[in-house]
């Protein structure tokens, strides 16, 4: 086979066959040394546990389908383990098994119950810290409403008694000047 044959026949070749060939090189027979150079052999492999039949072919692709054989064990025995027969438990195991998941059961419900009490807590403990701190908002807010008011009452005074003392000015100048 020429190896522009080889390529085209790679390109027909089922993928699955190819990959066989390359996990099982056992060849059917040996390669002759005098092949010419150019030329590939493609009998490989003896595939005896795979099937693979060729549905149909098109220019688009090809469909396969592969029918997997249990594999066969050359004149070598199979391997049957045997399970050991399970004897039935006597009335004291079973009283002893029923105490144990009861333990363990008593031992969840304690542990879950522990778990919410810590859970609720800490929602106790946020809450609190919540008011807290709207508690110190609404104070500190307070506080500052009350130093500006503070601020204004005094502004307001400051000028209205500005006010007075220009009005008492120019009453007095008013005065002066038609006494004089």
């Amino acid at each position: 086979m020429t190896l522009a044959a080889y390529r085209e026949k790679m390109r027909e070749l089922p993928l699955v066959s190819l990959f066989c060939s390359c996990i099982l090189p056992e060849p059917k027979e040996k390669p002759s040394k005098n092949t010419p150079q150019g030329v590939v052999d493609l009998n490989l492999c003896i595939i005896k546990d795979m099937e693979v039949i060729e549905l149909n072919k098109r220019a688009s692709g090809q469909a396969f389908e592969v029918i997997l054989r249990p594999p066969s064990f050359d004149g070598q025995r199979e391997f049957h383990p045997t399970i050991p027969p399970r004897r039935d438990p006597s009335l004291e195991e079973i009283q002893k098994k029923l105490d144990a998941a009861e333990e363990r059961r008593k031992c969840q419900e304690a542990e879950l119950l522990k778990h919410l009490a810590e859970k609720r807590e800490h929602e106790r403990g946020v809450a609190q810290k919540a008011i807290d701190e709207q508690n110190n908002f609404i104070k500190m807010a307070k506080e500052k409403l009350e130093q500006r008011m503070e601020i204004n009452k005094e502004n307001r005074e400051a000028h209205i008694a500005a006010m007075l003392e220009r009005l008492q000015e120019k009453v007095r100048s008013r005065l002066s000047a038609l006494l004089t």
